[in-house]
């Protein structure tokens, strides 16, 4: 199933890539990887508890 991963997708083009003005590749690629680092670690998510997913993992691990 790649519900998740089309998610993801979704939410990086409406949130980044729609929104934003690329003068080349090397542009693109280097704001996807800052967009992917902030959806990560930065981004908060009423669903994990008002934590971002790294936060939500980690406090899972600790337990």
């Amino acid at each position: 199933d790649n519900a998740a991963i089309e998610s993801f997708f979704g939410t990086l083009k409406s949130e980044y890539f729609y929104l934003n003005r690329f003068d080349n590749v090397n542009q693109l690629q280097a704001g996807i990887r800052h967009y992917i680092h902030y959806y990560n670690h930065e981004r908060i998510k009423t669903k994990l508890k008002g934590l971002s997913p790294v936060q939500y993992r980690n406090q899972a691990l600790a337990a």
